[in-house]
């Protein structure tokens, strides 16, 4: 499977996460986390369900995925995810030592790979990813603005 393909591929997985996020009334962030070209972890944002302000979809992944291999350093993986992460998930991926992140929106207010900042690819620090974005933009943005705008009308 050439890259542009299995990239659409596996963000459609992370795509069927967020709609999982969107029936709980969740923000409709999911991800999903590959090594050797198959999932290894896959979640959805839960922060409203566990009271959590933690429970992003990245983060719920990356605990699943660090099980999975037993390891905390989660070298030879990607996170598919379909917002860019905050600092918070971008730090935890860094911190994880995951290879490559491929998101499909930006997150101009709070996005922290490469819209507000870019933590992942720091100089500075010891490890850092390869980032993809824009895979299935799209389809991602217009889920989460048709939740913003459907959750600002009822409340």
């Amino acid at each position: 499977m050439e890259d542009a393909s299995r990239h659409e591929y596996f963000m459609k997985q992370a795509i069927v996460e967020a709609e999982k996020a969107l029936e709980k009334d969740e923000v409709p962030v999911g991800a999903v986390i590959v090594f050797e070209n198959r999932i290894i972890a896959r979640a959805h944002n839960q922060r409203e369900i566990l009271n959590d302000p933690t429970a992003h979809a990245e983060m719920i992944a990356i605990t699943q995925a660090a099980d999975y291999l037993q390891n905390w350093r989660l070298t030879g993986t990607t996170m598919y995810v379909t917002l860019e992460p905050c600092a918070m998930c971008a730090g935890a991926l860094v911190q994880s030592r995951i290879d490559t992140l491929v998101y499909g929106t930006v997150d101009k207010k709070a996005g922290a790979c490469t819209s507000v900042m870019n933590l992942v690819q720091e100089p500075r620090f010891n490890h850092r990813l390869k980032v993809i974005p824009n895979i299935l933009a799209e389809e991602c943005k217009h889920m989460l603005q048709k939740f913003f705008l459907e959750n600002c009308r009822t409340k």
